[in-house]
C-alpha cells in the first residue's frame, strides 16, 4: 500500500512538475516574442529619431532617443542570440549581426539626403528580418499568449513607423510609395486595435490601457491621413512616443497573462 501511495504521489508530482516547466517555457517564449517584437519597433524608432535630428526638430530629445535605441537594439539582439537556440532563428541572427552593425554606424553620421535614403532602406531590412524572427519564435509555442504579444507588440513598431514616414515626408521624401506606406501602417494599427480590444484574455487593466491609447490615437490620426499638408512635427514626435509607451505597457501585460 505504501509503495502504491508513493508511486501515485511521485506520478502526480511528475505531472505537476512537467506542467509547470511547460508553462514556464511558454512564458519564456512570450517574453522572447516581446523582445524580438521590440526589435521591430527599434528599427523604426532609430530611423525616426535620425530624421527628426536631421530636421532639427526636438534635437536633444531625438539625439538621446537615437543613442539609447541603438544600445537597446544591440542588447536585445545579443540576448535573443543567447536565449533562442532554434536553428532558423540563429541563421537570421547571423544576418542581423551585419545589418545592425552597418545601421548603427550609418545613423551616427551627419544627416544627408543620400544617407537618409539608405537609412529608410536599412530600417526596412531590419524590420523584415526582425518580423521573421518573431514569427519563428512564435511558432515554437502552441499557446495563444505569444500570438497576442506579437500583435500588441507590433503596435509599438507601427507608431514609430508612422512617425518615421511623417517626418521623412517633411524632409523631402514625398514619393507616393512612402505616403502609401504611412497610410497602410495607420490602417494596420487600427485593425489590430479592434482585435486587441475584443480579446477574451484582456484584464480590466489591459482594457483601460487600450481605451486610453484609442483616445490618444483618435486625436492624432487626422494628421497622418493628411500628411501632404504637413506641420506639427513636435506634436507628432511626442504623441507617437506616448502611444508607443502605452502599447509597450500593454504588451508587457499580455506577456504575464496566461491564456
Amino acid at each position: 500500500m505504501k509503495t502504491t501511495r508513493y508511486l501515485l504521489t511521485f506520478f502526480l508530482a511528475t505531472i505537476l512538475c512537467f506542467s509547470f516547466s511547460a508553462h514556464a517555457a511558454d512564458i519564456d517564449l512570450a517574453e522572447a516574442v516581446n523582445k524580438a517584437g521590440k526589435q521591430r519597433m527599434l528599427s523604426q524608432r532609430i530611423a525616426k529619431a535620425y530624421f527628426f535630428l536631421g530636421g532639427n526638430v526636438r534635437r536633444d530629445k531625438a539625439k538621446q532617443q537615437l543613442q539609447s535605441s541603438i544600445v537597446e537594439l544591440k542588447k536585445n539582439h545579443a540576448e535573443l542570440k543567447a536565449e533562442v537556440k532554434n536553428k532558423d532563428v540563429q541563421q537570421l541572427m547571423v544576418f542581423l549581426d551585419i545589418v545592425i552593425d552597418d545601421y548603427s554606424k550609418l545613423v551616427n553620421l551627419p544627416y544627408t539626403q543620400t544617407d537618409a535614403t539608405m537609412v529608410l532602406d536599412m530600417s526596412e531590412t531590419i524590420l523584415e528580418l526582425s518580423q521573421d524572427v518573431v514569427v519563428k519564435i512564435e511558432a515554437l509555442s502552441n499557446r495563444k499568449t505569444p500570438k497576442i504579444v506579437n500583435l500588441s507588440g507590433r503596435q509599438r513598431m507601427l507608431s514609430q513607423r508612422i512617425a518615421k514616414y511623417y517626418i521623412a515626408h517633411q524632409l523631402g521624401f514625398k514619393d507616393q510609395d512612402y505616403v502609401n506606406q504611412l497610410k497602410t501602417a495607420v490602417q494596420e494599427f487600427e485593425s489590430a486595435m479592434a482585435v486587441l480590444k475584443s480579446e477574451k484574455i484582456n484584464t480590466p487593466e489591459i482594457t483601460e490601457k487600450l481605451i486610453r491609447t484609442t483616445r490618444l490615437w483618435r486625436v492624432i490620426r487626422p494628421f497622418f491621413m493628411d500628411v501632404e499638408k504637413g506641420g506639427l512635427p513636435v506634436t507628432i514626435f511626442a504623441t507617437t512616443d506616448r502611444i508607443m509607451e502605452f502599447m509597450n505597457t500593454i504588451t508587457g501585460m499580455y506577456v504575464n497573462v496566461s491564456a
